[in-house]
């Protein structure tokens, strides 16, 4: 049986080894803040959507985003689908869950802004649907994933993998590129 220390230590090794290949999503992360900062500088929205932890991500970035990050300053429009239960729950009902998202990005998404897409796998039916129906109304798409990337690696306009196959190491470097993200455009529109 392993020992507690034995685990943590294992926990911190994957943590760093994974970290230290996340240099070379330079200059995809780049890429993605430009269109993030493009989207909000013109009057767009960023929204966000994902499952399970991923949830929990897209709300802490639109978080950052709607609050503050690092800089005391207005708010930027920055908004999680997974936060309205009342939506969620009718969408689920009346759709099905595979809709939860999609039906969202429809009611409130206008050409120019900007959907940011989070699976671990690439493979969530509901996330697959929802970059489909952003792209419909010309929603710029961008995807985080693992590595490989699954279905959205093809379906999106840019996806970002993290690479590591294992779960609890994609998530924390999907929260580290949520970060820098957020300090990105941050520092674009506020020094």
């Amino acid at each position: 049986m392993l020992q507690k220390s034995e685990i943590f230590r294992g926990n911190v090794k994957g943590h760093l080894d994974t970290a230290s290949r996340m240099a070379e999503l330079e200059g995809e992360v780049c890429a993605a803040a430009e269109r993030i900062i493009s989207a909000l500088g013109d009057g767009g929205r960023l929204f966000l959507c994902g499952n399970g932890g991923s949830a929990a991500d897209a709300q802490h970035i639109a978080a950052e985003l709607s609050g503050r990050y690092l800089k005391e300053r207005r708010a930027l429009d920055a908004a999680a689908l997974s936060c309205n239960s009342s939506v969620l729950t009718a969408l689920g009902n009346d759709y099905g869950y595979y809709e939860v998202f999609s039906r969202q990005i429809e009611a409130h998404g206008r050409r120019g802004d900007v959907l940011l897409a989070i699976s671990t796998s690439g493979n969530s039916e509901n996330i697959l649907r929802a970059v489909s129906s952003a792209k419909k109304l010309g929603v710029f798409t961008i995807a985080l994933t693992g590595a490989g990337g699954g279905r959205l690696r093809e379906s999106a306009d840019m996806t970002i993998c993290v690479p590591s196959s294992f779960t609890p190491r994609i998530q924390e470097m999907h929260i580290l590129i949520g970060h820098t993200l957020c300090e990105m455009v941050e520092t674009a529109f506020f020094g």
